[in-house]
């Protein structure tokens, strides 16, 4: 196990509300973003994290995990299950780069964790040293540069002859920020780019000036040059194999910053020594670090190998530092979710444009789980209005947190694992807009369904203020907060004199009260905010009143 001296906080503040570990190297002044917010006392713990040797999180690191509400990590710490749980705290972990490989993203689920990385800070840098790669094994550069400093100068002119990549056909696997970037710098090389990737639009394509390909293999059919820019996952592991090396051209090459593991390396070399692929350049291998006597070292030319350096540029690393830190410190502070990975992103605009109707959603959800049927097997949500076109996401997903925290109060449900519960559980999750006009000018719908029927409540925001203005299609308007009874009742004279006399009597004031009936029906549906939780013994006394046809007491 790796041994560390206990290091001080970077900032110690006996009132901070949040601690957050720094377990790999990020840039002082990432650390400097973070420890500005006096809300957060950071401490910086790297080299502790992970013993190598033994393949696993080290005691020291298990230990100091639980007292950590945020975790900052590079690639060197790997957040494994046990690591999730030990962390009894934590909230949220930050990914200062973009491969996410080294946290178990199951686990962290689970666990309800957030996971963010830092997709932009490192994407010139990746882009340039992947294209750096690709240059420099098309002309030889490093099996050149070695021979002449081991004084083979005028052979060396001999053997190691270039390829021109002008007019090359390039297949990029993986069109986002890096092999967007990529295509734009071959472009200017004048690279023919046929790119691969299941999110792209034609409409993007046609902007990328890219042929768009409908499969990894349409894209390596006919290739001189193919790059990859996908994370490593079961899908994509050994994408480039045996069957799709041969669809290249002969004399290809093969560049890969990405993820090891996504080249077959064993089926690389295979292709290299039968003379249908040139050579290959790589900054990362299925096996980190490689063995020294790794088949592909062998290679005499076309070849080019750094170790995972992609990211290491001091722009790079002093952006994503800093990035990650601002994602964690605003997460923490406002509320803000960039970036995240295992649940829905949330910006500072997107907040001040849907945020009060994230407390709404929480309301309607706690609502639902009071007065809906139990063990559904849907929840809708539905948006009405303009609220339809808003990233809405976030207020579904928080609909359903509180809906299923309603049903399970042992805290073991939180806005990351909900999804994951309500599958557990059988409930689905549906979303929807709406554009029929309603009384409001926006309408936020959340509906139970089991076995055909269904239970739904709405609410809008009305000036700033969040209401409630259905229950189960009957109009009404309270507040998302508070106490109430809800009491569905024969609609005749003098119940709801009767209910608000015990009321009385039980020494509960009445903050609020809204009715609604339905005459079609013959009942009615009386909400009436109080100023204290009702006792069972009062709520016993209400439902005993003739004509009451039901009653709950809701603390919203």
């Amino acid at each position: 196990m790796l041994a560390s001296p206990r290091a001080p906080s970077y900032v110690a503040r006996a009132m901070a509300t949040y601690r957050v570990l720094v377990s790999d190297p990020i840039s002082p002044k990432g650390v400097e973003a973070l420890a500005a917010s006096p809300d957060i006392e950071v401490d910086v713990r790297t080299g502790i994290s992970f013993d190598a040797k033994a393949g696993k999180p080290t005691d020291e690191f298990l230990s100091l995990i639980g007292d950590y509400d945020g975790l900052v990590v590079r690639s060197e710490t790997k957040v494994t299950p046990a690591v999730f749980a030990a962390a009894k705290k934590l909230k949220a972990i930050g990914r200062a780069g973009v491969g996410v490989d080294n946290i178990d993203r199951q686990a962290a689920n689970a666990h309800g964790v957030i996971v963010m990385n830092t997709p932009t800070g490192n994407t010139i840098s990746t882009a340039e040293h992947a294209f750096t790669l690709m240059l420099s094994t098309a002309r030889n550069i490093a099996p050149a540069h070695a021979a002449v400093l081991a004084g083979d100068f005028k052979a060396a002119r001999k053997a190691y002859q270039g390829i021109e990549l002008n007019g090359k056909r390039l297949a990029v696997i993986g069109m986002g920020r890096i092999g967007a970037e990529f295509a734009k710098r071959a472009q200017a090389f004048n690279m023919q780019v046929v790119a691969y990737d299941p999110f792209l639009t034609q409409t993007r394509a046609d902007e990328l000036k890219v042929e768009l390909a409908d499969s990894p293999d349409a894209a390596l059919a006919g290739a001189d040059v193919v790059t990859l820019h996908v994370p490593l996952t079961d899908q994509t592991r050994h994408v480039l194999n045996t069957e799709r090396l041969a669809l290249m051209n002969r004399g290809a090459l093969v560049v890969n910053c990405a993820r090891g593991g996504l080249i077959d390396e064993d089926a690389l070399k295979a292709a290299i020594d039968s003379g249908h692929i040139a050579g290959c350049a790589l900054d990362v291998f299925e096996t980190e670090p490689p063995a020294a006597d790794h088949p592909l070292f062998s290679l005499d030319k076309h070849v080019a190998f750094t170790p995972h350096l992609g990211a290491s540029t001091n722009e790079a690393q002093e952006n994503v530092g800093i990035q990650v830190a601002e994602q964690l410190r605003d997460f923490f502070t406002t509320g803000e979710i960039r970036n995240a990975i295992n649940m829905p992103s949330l910006d500072a605009a997107a907040l001040a444009e849907i945020g009060p109707y994230l407390d709404l959603a929480s309301a309607l959800g706690r609502l639902l789980a009071k007065l809906g049927p139990e063990n559904p097997d849907s929840l809708r949500v539905s948006y009405h209005g303009p609220l339809a076109k808003k990233d809405t996401a976030l207020v579904s997903r928080k609909t359903l947190t509180a809906l299923l925290e309603a049903a399970r109060p042992d805290g073991q449900v939180n806005i990351v694992n909900a999804p994951a519960v309500a599958a557990d559980m059988g409930l689905d999750l549906v979303e929807s807009t709406i554009n029929a006009q309603t009384e409001y000018a926006e309408l936020l719908v959340a509906e139970l369904r089991k076995d055909g029927t269904r239970f739904r409540v709405a609410g809008t925001i009305i000036g700033r203020s969040p209401r409630i203005v259905e229950i189960d299609r009957l109009y009404v308007d309270t507040n998302i907060a508070g106490h109430f009874l809800i009491v569905r009742n024969d609609d005749r004279p003098g119940i709801v004199g009767a209910v608000g006399t015990l009321l009385g009597n039980a020494g509960q004031n009445i903050a609020n009260l809204s009715l609604a009936r339905n005459k079609s029906q013959g009942n009615a549906l009386t909400i009436i905010e109080v100023d204290a939780p009702l006792s069972e013994e009062l709520m016993t006394g209400i439902r005993g009143i003739p004509g009451v046809i039901h009653a709950t007491g809701v603390t919203l």
